[in-house]
């Protein structure tokens, strides 16, 4: 019996120092000055290798994420990575600011703005796509808004990207209708919206 327990005991020890090991070199962090070219690059490589593919997202090249929106994005301090050995494996803008229209949207309640909190831009390398990473940084992006006061998440993706739709839905977001955010966007008339409250 008791080396049954002691056995269960050295098992989670070592879950332990597994899950610390893998924080240590799998790092979620706001991205500084320095990474900012960094930071564009990837989110080029992300459309090029979108665009060889599927482009769910309709991201454009040098366009939309780019190097000057993730320069504007360090600099309010809303720009985020996903670094491996302090190489970027995922990036994501995490703020309060929907970049659109959000009151056109069908929303379950009625928050003013600045009291939810919204991601944006999330992309992740091909190399580590299906293997968990686009749910640890939900989880992660959930943490921080409700550690920093917030009521709930608010996002919008394009409709039929389907692994965005998966990816928040198995995180507990809720879709809540298609809606025009006037962002000018035409190749994108509406937005697919989801919600998240605790």
């Amino acid at each position: 019996m008791n080396m049954s327990n002691n056995y269960k005991d050295n098992a989670r020890d070592d879950l332990k120092d597994l899950e610390e090991a893998i924080n240590v070199i799998m790092q979620i962090r706001k991205s500084k000055e320095s990474d900012i070219e960094a930071v564009g690059k990837f989110y080029d490589e992300v459309i090029l290798w979108l665009d060889a593919h599927i482009n769910y997202p309709k991201w454009q090249y040098k366009i939309y994420p780019c190097e000057k929106y993730a320069r504007d994005m360090t600099e309010k301090g809303f720009q985020y990575v996903c670094t491996e050995d302090d190489k970027i494996i995922a990036a994501f803008v995490l703020n309060n600011d929907p970049e659109g229209a959000y009151e056109k949207g069908s929303w379950s309640r009625a928050l003013p703005d600045g009291s939810f909190m919204v991601i944006h831009a999330l992309a992740i390398s091909d190399k580590y796509r299906g293997q968990g990473l686009g749910s640890k940084i939900v989880e992660y992006c959930i943490s921080e808004a409700k550690k920093q006061g917030y009521k709930g998440m608010r996002l919008d993706i394009v409709p039929g990207n389907e692994p965005a739709k998966r990816l928040y839905e198995n995180n507990g977001f809720t879709y809540v209708g298609d809606a025009n955010l006037d962002r000018g966007t035409e190749h994108i008339p509406k937005f697919s919206l989801y919600e998240l409250y605790w």
